[in-house]
């Protein structure tokens, strides 16, 4: 890769918001999983988070932002937003709804803002990584600075 990087969106809304922020490449790398991902940048997974999209009872789409080696508890999910239940929303459904792909969803920049909740690990790491809104591209952030562009909440969220 040279020294020239292609904007995201989400870079662009980060250095609108004049947010220092670090970028990790992985295209090209096979990686699919988070955790593959997270051992190509070579970051622990614990520091890496993925961007999930759910659909409570209410009709009400919610984000939920946990690590990426762990699975989102449905019903803690649930409870953190106030909620009886909630599923996560069709793959065909995030495109419409969010403005991303599966694979490469942020938590920066959706179609509009929706409740965004991230895991409370979240708030033990100056930095956390995350999708930098297309595939083959994470972002790097402290969660103070992340709170300046999302507005979200915290809450044990896992398995």
């Amino acid at each position: 890769m040279g020294s020239k990087v292609n904007k995201t969106n989400v870079m662009r809304l980060l250095d609108a918001a004049k947010l220092e922020y670090g970028v990790h490449c992985y295209e090209g790398s096979g990686a699919v999983s988070g955790t593959e991902v997270a051992a190509v940048i070579g970051a622990e997974p614990a520091r890496v988070f993925k961007t999930l999209v759910t659909v409570g009872k209410s009709r009400q789409n919610y984000v939920f932002v946990i690590p990426v080696a762990a699975e989102l508890d449905l019903k803690k999910a649930a409870d953190s937003v106030g909620e009886k239940a909630i599923e996560m929303i069709q793959q065909r459904e995030l495109l419409p709804l969010t403005g991303y792909v599966h694979g490469g969803c942020s938590p920066i920049g959706m179609n509009k803002p929706l409740p965004t909740v991230f895991d409370s690990s979240a708030a033990a790491f100056e930095k956390i990584i995350f999708s930098a809104g297309k595939i083959g591209w994470q972002v790097e952030l402290s969660p103070e600075d992340l709170k300046k562009l999302v507005d979200f909440s915290l809450a044990n969220l896992t398995k």
